[in-house]
């Protein structure tokens, strides 16, 4: 991949290799971290991989222009840019006519931070405009003749303030495993950001769980990326997840997709722990009958903490553990403790981010 602003954007830290060998750099420790031999590699497409960026927009005020803008590798260093090679086709493409049409409007221009870009294989784009200051009806009225003529969805934001210009989700395909499965993404929402690598991480855990006609218990499950297609491989399965638009979107890309088997509940991995031990009962799950579960897998995706001490104890109490993790050293100081009483089936890394020095990592364990 070749990229005008390699050295200066603080975005790729791995810019001075190609691709195929900043992986094999990120393989390698990875094998020397966990130590293990041989693991399943899941590749990103070397350029135009990334459907989820974010840009400053920075303003040169002796000329009157605005331009994208990325952090240098010094934090407060900024560094205008023209294109970005990492992010999706269809983002690079509206890039230069989302900021043309924005440099021609002083009400959009006026104080305009960031600009977030949300991308899908369908190629339907999602804007959002940040703004340090007040946007209106006047605003609004603008920003609806841009959103009209380049063809995009368009939300606008300040302090207290969003305004939603068309509408606030797009549409994602994903292919797996020669089948589509359809989501709606919004723009608050977790996403992942690779989606080439999402539909190849969720083809693997697929492929890795087999079918069974017991029950999965998820947690973390956000907009049901994982749960919807692994739902099919089980009896039924019970998702939890903290954030009401999450749990919002999940139920709703659950009858996008005519699944009858999931029970989406708004609860956190502690609360959960506490309901099926029954030590506390909730409202939220007044219509989900606990005892009729035969769990033989818990999948978790956690945040980049990990998994606290309480639910690291309450995931042993499955026979298989799926694990995706964004971190690399939570997944290991949780390892430590499951491989007591586990044993890893497979592990494999996912390079979501190419370009950088970060892997996400996925393992099944099986208990002895």
């Amino acid at each position: 991949m070749h990229c005008n602003y390699f050295g200066l954007c603080g975005s790729c830290t791995l810019y001075d290799m190609d691709y195929e060998t900043q992986l094999a750099y990120k393989v390698e420790q990875i094998k020397a971290q966990f130590g293990i031999d041989s693991l399943d590699i899941i590749r990103s497409r070397p350029e135009h991989f990334r459907t989820r960026a974010e840009f400053r927009i920075f303003h040169d005020y002796d000329n009157s222009t605005i331009s994208y803008a990325m952090h240098g590798f010094e934090r407060k260093q900024i560094v205008p840019i023209e294109s970005c090679s990492i992010v999706s086709e269809a983002i690079a493409k509206m890039m230069p006519k989302l900021l043309d049409a924005i440099s021609q409007n002083d009400m959009l221009r006026h104080r305009l931070y960031s600009v977030e870009f949300l991308s899908s294989s369908t190629e339907e784009v999602l804007v959002t405009l940040i703004y340090h200051k007040k946007i209106d009806e006047t605003w609004l009225h603008e920003a609806q003749k841009v959103a009209e003529g380049l063809q995009i969805d368009l939300i606008g934001r300040s302090r207290g303030i969003k305004l939603v210009v068309t509408k606030e989700h797009i549409h994602e395909s994903l292919q797996i495993d020669g089948k589509a499965y359809r989501f709606r993404l919004y723009d608050t929402g977790f996403t992942q950001p690779n989606t080439y690598v999402n539909a190849q991480m969720i083809g693997w855990v697929k492929q890795h769980v087999g079918h069974h006609g017991s029950d999965l218990l998820e947690l973390y499950c956000g907009h049901g990326n994982f749960t919807i297609p692994l739902s099919e491989q089980f009896g039924k399965v019970l998702a939890t997840e903290i954030s009401k638009r999450s749990i919002q979107s999940a139920k709703e890309n659950c009858a996008l997709n005519s699944v009858e088997n999931i029970a989406f509940v708004r609860l956190s991995a502690e609360e959960l722990t506490q309901a099926l031990r029954k030590e506390r009962t909730f409202n939220r799950l007044r219509d989900v009958d606990l005892d009729a579960y035969n769990f033989s897998h818990v999948f978790v995706d956690p945040p980049r903490a990990g998994l606290n001490e309480e639910t690291r104890e309450f995931v042993q109490q499955f026979g298989h553990i799926i694990y995706i993790s964004c971190n690399p050293e939570t997944l290991l100081r949780d390892l430590e403790s499951l491989k007591k009483d586990y044993s890893v089936e497979h592990f494999a890394v996912f390079d979501q981010f190419a370009y950088t020095k970060h892997l996400e990592c996925g393992v099944i364990l099986k208990k002895r």
